[in-house]
């Protein structure tokens, strides 16, 4: 039987697919708005930062990130074909909806991006979502969840592939379960202290008492 009442799933890089894509379309998104292009070589190194630290290096001005945050939406939107689920992802949602764990999705996507690139009936097995969170505002958004759901942060487990997913669960006093396949860097992640770290999706499934494999420790 699952530990948790709650599981609430980040989505870019850790259910979609979505960091190659990301990279293609930053340096257009750095010349519109302002800010430093990243050369290649610099992004295994990015990968290891917090979003604030990104933003410092990369010189975002902190004012326009709603007006890019909007506009790298309308680019996903428009290339949502190049968009897919991890492989492993629809078994593990159909094997968590199956054993009774409550699906919430946190994101700083749009909901309409996320559900189409879910699909019909991966997006059926998510109960409550809540999309276009600003980079920032993780951390309101999840304890709004929380409480519209109506469970305590202590039932609840935050999965996610970046610092700021993490520092958010922990803000709302959620338990956080790190995937090593996303946007930071595994090493960054475990470094940080996660209560779980996932190596795969089946691992999620194994976590919480359901199928999958035995679970890797952080």
């Amino acid at each position: 039987m699952s530990p948790y009442t709650l599981v609430v799933l980040d989505f870019d890089g850790t259910l979609a697919d979505s960091f190659d894509w990301f990279c293609e379309v930053l340096n257009g998104v750095a010349d519109r708005y302002g800010f430093r292009r990243v050369h290649p070589d610099e992004t295994e190194a990015l990968r290891g930062l917090s979003a604030s630290a990104i933003v410092r290096h990369l010189g975002v001005p902190r004012w326009k990130l709603p007006a890019i945050a909007r506009h790298m939406h309308a680019l996903a939107a428009r290339d949502i074909d190049r968009l897919h689920l991890f492989p492993g992802v629809p078994e593990m949602l159909a094997d968590l909806a199956a054993g009774g764990v409550a699906l919430a999705l946190l994101s700083s996507n749009t909901q309409g991006n996320v559900e189409r690139v879910l699909g019909a009936e991966n997006a059926a097995r998510i109960a409550h979502y809540a999309c276009g969170a600003s980079l920032f505002g993780k951390a309101r958004r999840l304890e709004r969840l929380v409480g519209r759901v109506g469970v305590s942060p202590a039932q609840t487990l935050c999965i996610g592939d970046e610092l700021r997913d993490l520092e958010a669960a922990r803000a709302v006093g959620c338990a956080f379960g790190a995937v090593s396949w996303g946007y930071t860097r595994a090493e960054a992640l475990a470094a940080a202290g996660p209560d779980l770290i996932f190596a795969d999706p089946a691992a999620i499934t194994a976590s919480l008492g359901l199928a999958g494999r035995p679970l890797a420790p952080a």
